[in-house]
């Protein structure tokens, strides 16, 4: 007995549905694993054997779909619709030798149970999608009329087959050749499309490629964007190297890098500089940070004058009374 697989449908499921159905199968028969040989073969071919037709193609099982009328839909309007919606799985392609190719097609065959019950499995009961009758036999339904030899091939077996193999292996070839050219086009135009370094000029590598071009919301993630890895790193050395120096830190005049400096009515002393600058993000310990030492001692000159007393020295006068005021021992005698 031949391989067969069968979908029964109570008529409950719309012709859509049984479509998609149909599609499973031929995912599944698509699926191939590595044989005992090492070599791909489909799966199910792993599992059930199915000898060759005469042409050297392996055609899938055929699939038999058969209606219990239970449900409230119509078998006589759903086996239409079905048949439209999977021609592109069983319909066949006519070749130059005179027949229609099944290759890689399932063969569709629709049944109804109440015939089955009334003529039993030899009558003409079986349906075969792209065939205007019902055949008596699903096995003999599932090869078409048109596939079947003519005398003339008959007479000389092989001949065809051999034909049609060297039309396959031409078109292969030719298949091939083209891929081929098409993946050397898509090449040379990413390479044209390649940028490079905006110092070295060298061409960017694929992931450096892929790391410039990342962005966040239209913002580049990359900080320079334009550089190669190793004009990146550079930049990004010479950028920590110019970067001031932690208070405190020794170091000779002139090492401050001018653009950096800040300016107030002149550009800040190195010793300025450090008592005001911000360290680990913690703000200086001094009152006016913006203003350079001869402006913050003229501030406070002006604010001398409009207090009539040098705030310095009221804060020193305050100190040295807190200071004398110390407390006298009490004695243990009564006036």
């Amino acid at each position: 007995m031949e391989l067969l697989f069968i979908e029964v449908d109570n008529c409950h499921e719309t012709a859509e549905e049984l479509a998609a159905k149909l599609e499973k199968y031929a995912r599944f028969f698509r699926r191939t694993v590595k044989d005992t040989d090492g070599k791909e073969r489909p799966m199910w071919r792993t599992r059930w054997a199915v000898s060759e037709n005469e042409y050297g193609e392996v055609p899938h099982p055929p699939v038999l779909v058969v209606f219990n009328h239970i449900g409230e839909r119509n078998p006589n309007r759903t086996i239409p619709r079905l048949h439209e919606l999977t021609r592109h799985l069983w319909k066949g392609q006519w070749l130059p030798e005179g027949y229609h190719s099944y290759d890689g097609k399932i063969p569709s065959v629709a049944a109804g149970l109440m015939n089955l019950r009334e003529h039993g499995p030899i009558g003409p009961v079986f349906l075969r999608f792209g065939r205007g009758c019902p055949s008596q036999s699903w096995t003999r339904s599932a090869t078409p009329a048109s596939r079947q030899p003519t005398p003339a091939r008959r007479k000389r077996p092989g001949s065809g087959q051999a034909e049609y193999q060297a039309q396959l292996r031409k078109a292969a070839q030719e298949h091939a050749a083209k891929k081929a050219v098409e993946a050397a086009r898509e090449a040379a135009q990413r390479q044209a499309r390649r940028p490079s370094c905006a110092g070295c000029r060298n061409r960017f590598t694929d992931e450096r490629w892929e790391a410039a071009e990342e962005t966040d919301w239209g913002r580049p993630v990359d900080t320079h964007p334009t550089l190669c890895d190793t004009c990146k790193h550079r930049a990004v050395t010479a950028a920590q190297e110019r970067q001031e120096p932690a208070r405190g830190e020794a170091v000779p005049d002139g090492d401050w890098p001018p653009p950096q400096r800040p300016v107030c009515g002149a550009a800040f002393t190195d010793e300025r500089w450090r008592a005001t600058a911000r360290v680990a993000g913690i703000l200086s310990q001094e009152k006016r940070p913006s203003l350079c030492r001869d402006c913050d001692l003229q501030f406070e000159s002006d604010l001398d004058q409009a207090w009539g007393v040098s705030r310095r020295r009221e804060k020193h006068d305050q100190e040295q009374e807190q200071g004398s005021a110390v407390p006298r021992p009490k004695s243990g005698l009564r006036s």
